[in-house]
């Protein structure tokens, strides 16, 4: 006997990478092995020295294929098993594991837009809907597009295995929301690229496409963020860490540090409005969706918690964001005493 291992991996396309997967048949039992493809038509290598490897990082089972069969999440290495240069989750270890006693843990809010050709799902032709005010979290086929899709990914998500908390509608007709979490910052993003590739596979039996793209239709419509919530252990049990967590994002040059490291085309979505801050802007305040960061209301109640970082877009890395808002809020908590 034999199984069907799906192997993914994250691509060199600038400026937002894009997920690519091919199929290994290995013998019933068989461990996953190193694979390699060629980085010339995925943006990663030129053609006179083209190939690159697959490390096996991360394995769940497929619900798509059922049985014995998996999906493989894997890192791209060049051929002397280095980290490529387009490998993120390389930059993300050592912080993650150099924090680790503070125990940070991340719950990631995916937003996205279901596409039928070249217009929003829900969108009529030649025109566009009613004005964003009822597709939020609604019900009812006049407001909500795509709820049968968005109930297969989420079965395919707990069907592998991952941590998937939640889903909603979205402000935008065609948007929805599932969210990841919470998880150590390796554990969600190795989760979220995974989610990502079923959301892509479950829409594509639909003849469907999912976007990414943060400002999907232009004008007076929200874009497509992925907010992400964090914590540390000192911040679940202290109040003060949450406000030094806020004051460790928002010093010296670290908001544009962090922005213009939070997804292509950040500048159309943050804009003021929209529940968002201007990209240019820090801030942070509780219950405040027009803030950078919010601390949510019943944290400030409880004295305790997590923020949520609300300037993060829909196409950003996770590897990428989870290790610059370790880095900068748990070596602030350090700074401030308070780990």
């Amino acid at each position: 006997m034999s199984y069907k291992a799906e192997y993914i991996w994250i691509d060199g396309t600038e400026p937002t990478a894009k997920l690519r997967s091919k199929t290994k048949i290995l013998a019933d039992g068989a461990e996953l092995p190193i694979w390699g493809f060629d980085g010339s038509s995925t943006n990663q290598a030129e053609g006179h020295a083209s190939d690159r490897v697959l490390n096996p990082v991360f394995s769940c089972p497929d619900p798509i294929r059922g049985g014995d069969n998996v999906l493989v999440l894997c890192e791209v290495l060049n051929i002397d098993m280095t980290p490529h240069e387009s490998n993120t989750r390389a930059l993300l270890r050592p912080v993650a594991e150099k924090f680790a006693g503070q125990e940070p843990i991340f719950g990631i809010e995916q937003e996205y837009t279901f596409f039928d050709g070249v217009r929003p799902l829900g969108f009529p032709v030649g025109g566009f809907p009613a004005a964003q005010g009822g597709y939020y979290c609604g019900v009812g086929s006049d407001e909500i597009f795509g709820r049968d899709i968005v109930e297969k990914h989420l079965d395919h998500c707990l069907a592998a295995g991952l941590e998937i908390s939640g889903i909603n509608a979205e402000v935008m007709p065609g948007q929805w929301e599932f969210q990841v979490g919470p998880l150590g910052p390796l554990e969600v993003s190795d989760q979220l690229w995974i989610a990502r590739w079923l959301l892509y596979r479950t829409a594509e039996d639909f003849n469907v496409s999912a976007t990414l793209n943060p400002k999907p239709v232009k004008g007076d419509w929200n874009g497509a963020g992925a907010h992400t919530n964090f914590s540390t252990k000192s911040m679940r049990e202290d109040y003060r860490a949450i406000i030094s967590a806020c004051e460790a994002l928002g010093e010296g040059s670290k908001p544009l540090d962090h922005v213009k490291n939070y997804g292509a085309g950040i500048d159309e979505r943050l804009t003021g409005l929209h529940e968002t801050a201007p990209w240019n802007e820090f801030s942070y305040g509780v219950s405040d969706r027009g803030a950078s960061v919010r601390i949510p209301w019943q944290v400030e109640k409880d004295g305790k918690g997590y923020i949520e970082d609300r300037r993060p877009n829909a196409n950003v890395d996770p590897y990428v964001v989870t290790r610059l808002i370790v880095d900068t809020c748990c070596t602030g908590l350090e700074k401030d005493g308070l780990v």
